[in-house]
C-alpha cells in the first residue's frame, strides 16, 4: 500500500461521518506550539479551516494540557506527578521556576521560555523529571541540567524477568525478535482459533479495569468495520511499562495489535502514544514502517486475504482521556470526556463502529499466548488471575525498575527483595500501588498477594502496578493534599459528582480543618455518582491513605 494512500481508510470514515478526527487535533498542536497566544486567538481560525464552528476548535484547545498550556521559544515540562514529588516532597518545582525565571504554567515575558506542570513522564525510576523540548532530563541535578550546568541525564529503564521465562519482556531481557508469530498464524488459523485460545489463557486487561481480553473482542461481533486501538496513552502516575514497550520492543507491541485484529475481523488498527512519550511516539511510528516494508501490514499481508493498515496517534495530554470512552471522543477530534455507557465502544464507538481498545502491555502479551497456547499461560499467575505483570518500582526504592512478576507474588516480596527495600536514609512509611486511583498500603501491610480481588480487600487496586514508595521526608498531608490536586486538575468536567467534588475536597483539605459531614458526603456522593472510574475511585484512595497512615490522618478516612 502507497504512502500516499495509507490512512485513507481512516480519514474517509471519519469524514462519511462528519468529524475530522485527529487532523483537528494535529492541527490544534501545531497552532498551539507556534506561541500565538491564547486559544481564543488561534482555535477557532483553525476550526474555521476545517468547516466548523469555532466551539469545534475552543472547546478541545482549552480541554487539552498540551493545547491549553502557554507555548514560549523554549517549553520546558515538569514532572509534578506522585514519584516525582516523593523523590523531593515537591521542592523540585521551585528550583527549576528559580533557575527558568519562570512560573509554572506560564511564559516568560519575552515569550521564550515556557514551563508547564504535566503529571508523569514516565521517568518514575530516576526522578524528579522533565522534558527539554523533546530531551528528557533526571535526577538531583534537574535544575543544573536545565541551565546548562550539567549535561541532560535520562538513565534507560531497568528491566528485569523475575519470572524465569519472561512473557512481556522476551524481547527487552532475552533478545527475542518479535513478527515470529504472525506470519504463520495469518496463513494457518482461523480468528475463532486466535479467540479460543486468547479465551483459554485467561487474559484480563493490563490498563486497569481488568476486564476478559477474549470477551471484549467477541462482544466486537466480528464487524469487518471494527477498529482495534492499542491504547499506549499510560498516565498512571508510578508506570512507565508502556513506555519500555513502546521505547524498547515496539514490534511485540504491534504483533500483539495485528493479533488482536485478525481475531476480531478487523482491517484497521491505531496506536495511541500520550505525547509525553516522545521517543516511544517515535519508535512506534519506526516499527509501524518496518512492519509494512516486513509484509506484515498492507494488502493482500503475506499472500492471504487480509488487508490490515495501522495508523500511530499523538495524544494532547490528559489523564481521563485514557478512558476508552474519553479516548474515542479524542480520535473523533473532540474533548476527551468519558461518556454514559451503554453503548459500549464494542458497538458504537469511534466514528460510531464497532471499536476494541486494549492498552499496551496487554497487546504485548498476545504473541505468547498464541505461540504457546492459552494453556500455558492460564497455568501461571493464580487460578482465578492468570498471567504476569509488569511491576514498575518508584526512584525511592534501593533498585529501581520494571519487573516482570507472576501474579499472586506478595507485595513485601516485590518491596524488600526485588526492589532492596527503600535507598539509604529512607524509611518507607506508606506504598501508592496502582496509580493515583489505585490505593496506599502502610509498610506493614505489605504482606498480599500482588491481584485485584487480593489488593480490593486491603482497599486499594491493581490499575498498571506501579508501585510509588513515601519516605519519612514527605507528611501526610502534603500526600493527602496531593491526591486531590491530582484529582482536581486531571478531572474531565463531564459530571458534576467528579467536576465539583474534586475541586471541593482539595479546598477543605487545603484548609487544614479537620474534616466535617461535608467532607464525609462528598466521598459519598463522588464514589456512587460519578460518570466513570476516576470520580468512583478518588474516595477510595484519599480512604486508603488515612487509613495506611493511621492516626496521622485521623478522620480523613470517612
Amino acid at each position: 500500500m502507497g504512502s500516499g494512500s495509507r490512512f485513507d481508510a481512516f480519514r474517509a470514515l471519519a469524514e462519511r461521518r462528519g468529524r475530522p478526527g485527529v487532523r483537528l487535533l494535529e492541527s490544534l498542536s501545531e497552532a498551539a506550539k507556534a506561541g500565538q497566544g491564547p486559544a481564543e486567538v488561534w482555535a477557532p481560525e483553525v476550526a474555521e479551516r476545517f468547516g466548523l464552528p469555532a466551539a469545534a476548535g475552543l472547546g478541545p484547545a482549552s480541554f487539552y494540557a498540551d493545547l491549553a498550556a502557554p507555548h514560549g521559544r523554549r517549553h520546558v515540562r515538569i514532572c509534578t506527578a506522585a514519584a516525582c514529588f516523593a523523590a523531593r516532597a515537591g521542592r523540585h518545582l521551585s528550583e527549576v521556576e528559580g533557575v527558568l525565571g519562570v512560573r509554572a504554567d506560564q511564559v516568560d515575558a519575552d515569550g521564550e521560555v515556557s514551563l508547564q506542570g504535566v503529571r508523569c513522564l514516565g521517568y518514575c525510576y530516576a526522578g524528579p523529571a522533565c522534558l527539554d523540548g523533546d530531551t528528557p532530563c533526571t535526577g538531583p541535578t534537574l535544575a543544573d541540567q536545565l541551565s546548562g550546568r550539567a549535561e541532560p541525564h535520562a538513565p534507560p529503564i531497568p528491566a528485569v524477568d523475575a519470572t524465569g521465562a519472561p512473557v512481556l519482556l522476551a524481547g527487552v531481557v532475552e533478545g527475542a525478535d518479535a513478527w515470529q508469530v504472525w506470519p504463520g498464524i495469518v496463513r494457518t488459523r482461523t480468528p475463532e482459533q486466535v479467540l479460543a485460545e486468547v479465551s483459554a489463557s485467561g487474559l484480563r486487561g493490563r490498563g486497569g479495569a481488568g476486564f476478559p481480553v477474549a470477551a471484549k473482542w467477541a462482544a466486537a461481533g466480528g464487524s469487518p468495520d471494527t477498529v482495534v486501538v492499542a491504547n499506549g496513552d499510560e498516565g498512571d502516575p508510578g508506570s512507565y511499562a508502556d513506555r519500555l514497550l513502546m521505547e524498547a520492543d515496539p514490534g511485540r507491541v504491534l504483533e500483539g495489535l495485528a493479533l488482536a485484529c485478525f481475531a476480531c475481523g478487523s482491517r484497521r488498527g491505531v496506536i495511541l502514544v500520550r505525547s509525553e512519550y516522545p521517543r516511544a511516539l517515535a519508535r512506534m511510528r519506526v516499527a509501524v514502517e518496518q512492519a509494512r516494508a516486513g509484509g506484515h501490514l498492507g494488502r493482500r499481508v503475506h499472500g492471504t486475504d487480509v488487508d490490515l493498515d495501522v495508523e500511530v496517534v499523538e495524544g494532547s495530554g490528559s489523564y481521563v482521556a485514557g478512558e476508552e470512552t474519553a479516548l474515542v471522543a479524542g480520535l473523533e477530534g473532540g474533548r476527551g470526556c468519558a461518556r454514559p455507557r451503554p453503548p459500549y465502544p464494542t458497538r458504537r464507538g469511534l466514528w460510531d463502529v464497532p471499536t476494541v481498545v486494549n492498552n499496551v502491555e496487554t497487546l504485548a502479551a498476545v504473541p505468547w499466548i498464541v505461540a504457546r497456547g492459552g494453556d500455558a499461560y492460564a497455568a501461571r499467575g493464580t487460578p482465578s488471575e492468570t498471567g504476569t505483570k509488569l511491576v514498575c518500582l518508584s526512584e525511592r526504592f534501593a533498585r529501581p525498575g520494571c519487573y516482570e512478576v507472576e501474579l499472586g507474588m506478595p507485595v513485601l516480596r516485590i518491596v524488600a527483595e526485588l526492589g532492596g527495600g527503600l535507598r539509604a536514609g529512607s524509611d518507607l512509611t506508606v506504598v501508592q500501588i496502582g496509580g493515583p486511583l489505585g490505593g496506599f498500603l502502610a509498610a506493614d501491610q505489605l504482606d498480599v498477594p500482588l491481584s485485584e480481588a487480593d489488593l480490593a480487600g486491603r482497599g486499594a487496586a491493581l490499575g498498571h502496578a506501579g508501585l510509588v514508595a513515601f519516605d519519612q521526608h514527605v507528611e501526610p498531608e502534603q500526600v493527602l493534599r496531593h491526591v486531590w490536586e491530582f484529582a482536581a486538575a486531571e478531572s474531565c468536567g463531564a459530571c458534576s459528582p467528579c467536576r465539583v467534588g474534586s475541586r471541593r475536597g482539595l479546598e477543605i483539605v487545603r484548609t487544614g480543618a479537620p474534616p466535617g459531614e461535608e467532607y464525609a458526603r462528598l466521598l459519598r456522593v463522588m464514589g456512587a455518582a460519578s460518570l466513570c472510574a476516576f470520580g468512583r475511585r478518588v474516595p477510595a484512595a484519599v480512604r486508603s491513605l488515612a487509613r495506611a497512615y493511621g492516626n496521622r490522618l485521623a478522620g480523613w478516612d470517612r
